[in-house]
């Protein structure tokens, strides 16, 4: 009798690394978030470790998919069928949790995008990875500044019935708008909704110029939990969105579905052990052409297993490194 194939799927961001295990019928049989805290792989390697306690048989997952900013090193590491881009796997399970969807937020740690979907196909996005202002990394240190804990700062936005105007087209700007307002005796609950406010129009402004956003809209990601920015991309756009029931591990779930999509004969997965392994990276520099490409080495025990950095991707193919 053959066994179930599970379909894992990681996304390794700049604040997180979410897991998410599915079965045959696409549902979330296991899900894992937590910090990176600066250690990407680190982080992979302890999530994969929570599986394996819920999940001993590593030979029943039958595709590994990554994506993410550290996708690369993630996918060197564990041995992943598919490496994809986030674009593709938030709008893979965004899709698979509502069809109808035309429009999807996702909101991270560093960096914000929405995506345009028509008749279930991507066919537009834009990302924002220059200015902090409209991220989940701003919320952070705004909430440590109030001494509150990011759970506090969104549960106080709703309470907020005059919401105070904050400049929120820059990180500096708006952290001295707020200081300023509280200084002025503004109440907390209606500067960190006039907070929340400031990064909805930050976002569809700059993210959002020129693009069509129809409803159904979809917010996803981090962001997507704090009940404050809920509200505020409501009041604005005047329409309801949509949270998915896996809004927090949606890209891990979308690059579940894209490894079972591609359906390998026998995953490249490098099972559980790779938990243990003293997994190490290293850096050079390829001079051999102006572009002068830091080429990322993923090593376990010795042995290059990936390599990420380079534009022309010979380094990736390559064996051997210069000496």
């Amino acid at each position: 009798m053959n066994k179930p194939h599970y379909y894992l799927g990681i996304d390794v961001g700049s604040i997180s690394v979410n897991l998410v295990l599915t079965g045959p019928a696409d549902e979330v049989i296991f899900e894992d978030y937590r910090r990176v805290d600066g250690h990407p792989l680190h982080a992979t390697q302890a999530a994969l470790g929570a599986l394996r306690e819920r999940i001993p048989d590593a030979g029943a997952i039958g595709g590994v998919g990554v994506t993410g900013s550290g996708r690369h090193l993630a996918g060197a590491a564990l041995g992943a069928d598919v490496v994809k881009n986030e674009i593709s796997a938030h709008a893979c399970a965004a899709v698979r949790l509502h069809p109808e969807t035309r429009t999807v937020f996702e909101i991270g740690g560093q960096d914000s995008k929405v995506t345009i979907v028509r008749d279930r196909v991507v066919v537009d996005f834009a990302m924002n990875l220059i200015c902090a202002a409209g991220t989940g990394s701003f919320l952070d240190s705004q909430a440590k500044r109030l001494n509150i804990s990011i759970e506090n700062l969104s549960a106080q936005a709703v309470k907020s019935r005059q919401p105070t105007g904050i400049a929120g087209r820059c990180t500096v700007f708006a952290e001295s708008d707020m200081i300023h307002k509280q200084q002025t005796g503004h109440r907390q609950d209606d500067i960190v909704m006039g907070l929340c406010l400031a990064m909805a129009r930050n976002f569809l402004s700059n993210v959002c110029v020129g693009k069509e956003i129809l409803p159904p809209i979809v917010f996803q990601g981090g962001v997507s939990a704090n009940l404050g920015m809920r509200r505020a991309f409501e009041e604005i756009l005047q329409c309801e969105l949509i949270i998915p029931r896996y809004n927090m591990v949606m890209g891990a779930y979308g690059a579940a579905l894209l490894a079972k999509r591609a359906a390998p004969a026998t995953s490249r997965f490098r099972g559980y052990a790779v938990c243990d392994h003293a997994i190490e990276t290293r850096a050079f520099t390829c001079r051999d052409c102006s572009n002068d490409c830091e080429i990322i080495e993923i090593i376990d025990n010795r042995s290059v297993i990936g390599r990420s950095g380079g534009r022309c991707r010979k380094w990736e193919s390559t064996p051997d490194r210069p000496q």
